[in-house]
């Protein structure tokens, strides 16, 4: 049976751990040709060799353009083409109003909206000339409802969400969509410390950490269950997809109804 991304060729950012790793298992089960960014070169290979010959690691630090911009080339050389690009690469970031630091500004709009914005640019590159791409940005519903996250959090990824719809625009006469993913709280390690934190801990310590966190995430939203990093695959792979060819500009909450309440259910007692 044919895959939904045969033939495509995929970048994923952030793609050692989380989102980014589930988005490169998926990408690849269905037939696209991933390259696996990031910067563990540790992960990253062995995701490389598990996924087989239709992937390749390339490290990356989206903190630095230049980075970004061989990460593209290295795709088109490997692969002859770029078809999606999934802006994924990100962390949660201090800072409240009261205690903001100009470094903490500076580092969190780099790393959240300027690894988007050149991702952008790198991809769009090598997409005009074919004609046809699907850029997808990792955005959050902190960008839409308030105490998703911490100030700078929120406004980084509200830039997201309007570059995204800025950017579909300009480059749609190319055959270029620009979509968003805003996920929910969904279960990963950076809700306890990264994955570099959870690099040193046990599969038992990480596995007992994702049960907990799940079951009290479920509480969070409508849905009873926790959002998951394939939740949030799913929603990548129909955007990359021909299945999504007349979706542009939007902005794709995957949060089980978090967005649209007020209240948390109760925990037990």
């Amino acid at each position: 049976m044919a895959g939904r991304l045969d033939g495509k060729v995929a970048i994923i950012t952030g793609a050692t751990s989380g989102i980014g790793e589930a988005t490169a298992r998926l990408f690849a089960a269905e037939g696209a040709r991933v390259v696996i960014a990031g910067r563990s070169a540790e992960r990253g290979e062995r995701l490389a060799r598990l996924l087989g010959g239709n992937a390749v690691f390339a490290r990356a630090d989206v903190m630095h353009e230049a980075d970004i911009a061989a990460l593209v080339d290295r795709a088109v050389e490997r692969f002859g083409r770029l078809d999606c690009m999934f802006n994924n690469a990100g962390a949660s970031t201090p800072g409240d109003l009261a205690s903001l630091t100009e470094q903490q500004f500076e580092q969190a709009m780099k790393l959240l909206v300027g690894s988007v914005l050149f991702g952008m640019k790198h991809a769009a590159r090598v997409m005009k000339p074919q004609k046809s791409g699907s850029i997808i940005n990792s955005s959050s519903i902190a960008a839409h409802r308030y105490r998703q996250s911490g100030l700078l959090y929120a406004g980084a990824k509200a830039a997201v969400s309007h570059l995204t719809r800025m950017l579909g625009v300009e480059l749609g006469e190319h055959g270029i969509r620009v979509n968003a993913i805003s996920p929910g709280a969904i279960a990963t390690p950076i809700f306890w410390g990264g994955s570099t934190l959870a690099g040193q801990m046990t599969a038992e310590e990480n596995a007992r950490k994702q049960a907990k966190l799940e079951q009290n995430l479920a509480r969070a939203t409508p849905l009873p269950r926790s959002g998951l990093a394939d939740d949030i695959a799913q929603a990548a792979l129909f955007l990359a997809s021909d299945a999504g060819s007349f979706i542009n500009c939007h902005d794709l909450v995957v949060d089980g109804g978090r967005i649209a309440q007020f209240f948390e259910r109760p925990r037990d007692s």
